[in-house]
């Protein structure tokens, strides 16, 4: 069987920028009718009209918000129509933020939850009626390393995180008589969230600290690209042939052992 997406119908989350952006490129490449949610208008109405200027697939933008649960259910029915129905959709959105434990507080609990727990239960609880209808379909929700170990000054992200994967198990069990496949995927690549990271050390020799450490820990000895490397794994967990793989908790990390 062969591993392709042409003509599938995917929503993506977070289709402005880094891995998201990259998945958008490439599922265009791939043949692939795109829907891409983001806040950030501009940058992904630019990343949509270049997937489709490339072709052959197709990219539509819309703005959402993820962390407001009526106008996540709006925007999936509006994809939905605008694809006519639904095939897969990739939850890869997410925020991160650093504060030690006892600083982060009810405000910055409630933010990190709502966007990287609530908007993926917001997504998921809104396609599942569509796919449903459909006779099944491919949930992709992104999770961490930062899931299975402790992460220090971001305890509220890894929560979320490891939020994320008891989730997506839980929904391969229960929706899987409706041939809905869920699955999550543990990603590693240089993003802007990975340079945002990098820019909170404040010395050279911090930051070259930090690069070691990471170099360290992954054994093929560097981060993933977006499109190159994370993009052909997504395309496998949307196509056919990935049809019997669900409650998996897929790490695209070049083998890092950051989260072991």
């Amino acid at each position: 069987m062969p591993i392709g997406i042409e003509g599938k119908r995917i929503i993506v989350t977070g289709g402005a920028r880094g891995i998201a952006a990259g998945a958008v490129r490439v599922f265009a490449r791939e043949g692939a009718h795109v829907v891409s949610f983001d806040r950030l208008v501009d940058e992904g109405r630019q990343v949509a009209a270049t997937a489709t200027a490339e072709g052959p697939g197709k990219v539509d933008f819309r703005e959402v918000d993820l962390g407001k649960r009526a106008d996540v259910v709006a925007a999936v029915d509006d994809a939905v129509k605008t694809l006519g129905g639904i095939d897969a959709v990739f939850n890869i959105a997410a925020i991160e933020r650093t504060a030690k434990a006892h600083e982060i507080g009810e405000a910055g609990w409630n933010e990190m939850l709502s966007i990287n727990v609530g908007g993926v239960v917001s997504m998921c609880e809104a396609v599942f009626p569509h796919m449903k209808a459909g006779g099944g379909g491919a949930i992709v929700n992104f999770s961490s390393d930062a899931a299975n170990q402790p992460y220090l000054n971001g305890a509220h992200y890894s929560a979320s995180k490891a939020a994320v994967i008891s989730y997506t198990r839980t929904l391969a069990a229960e929706w899987g008589r409706f041939n809905i496949r869920a699955n999550c995927v543990m990603p590693l690549a240089w993003t802007p969230m990975f340079d945002e990271r990098r820019a909170r050390f404040k010395t050279p020799e911090e930051l070259a600290t930090y690069d070691a450490r990471i170099a360290s820990l992954i054994p093929l000895g560097r981060m993933g690209d977006p499109e190159s490397d994370l993009a052909p794994a997504l395309v496998f967990l949307a196509s056919d042939a990935a049809r019997y793989v669900s409650a998996q908790n897929l790490g695209v990390n070049g083998g890092s052992a950051w989260g072991r």
